[in-house]
């Protein structure tokens, strides 16, 4: 798969600084749309309830990225630290940044690396329990 290497969560802050920058009169409250509950009431979708939302699913997939067993993960977390260190940096610097969007799409990213060590150190006990089995196992 041609995105192993990729960080996905650069996909949300792409979004967002297109967003910021090209439609500077675009507000992060404006609708998108309104949907009728069966409750009969109304939500209303935001340009930010979008960008949480591919953000939360790409976090998803990057789950699952960290879930397989081969690759190289060490590249992957590098990525991911790059991504979260320039979303705090965009977050802290760039006055356009600085909201609650775009703290939670750090805060997202943030729990990406994170979810992304702690997996993979899992992993990495995993298989050397397993080889200590094997070591331990008698030939046949």
């Amino acid at each position: 798969m041609f995105l192993i290497g990729f960080p996905l969560l650069i996909i949300p802050l792409a979004i967002y600084n297109m967003i910021v920058f090209l439609t500077p009169g675009v507000q992060w409250t404006d609708r998108l749309t309104v949907v009728q509950m069966p409750s009969k009431a109304e939500w209303a979708i935001t340009f930010g309830d979008v960008v949480i939302a591919i953000a939360l699913f790409l976090l998803f997939i990057e789950g699952l990225k960290a879930n397989r067993a081969a690759g190289k993960p060490m590249v992957d977390h590098f990525l991911s630290m790059l991504v979260l260190f320039a979303a705090i940096a965009e977050f802290l610097l760039v006055k356009e940044a600085a909201n609650s969007i775009f703290a939670l799409i750090t805060a997202i990213c943030l729990v990406d690396l994170a979810a992304g060590l702690a997996i993979s150190g899992r992993a990495v006990r995993h298989r050397r329990a397993i080889e200590r089995l094997e070591a331990r196992a008698p030939e046949p």
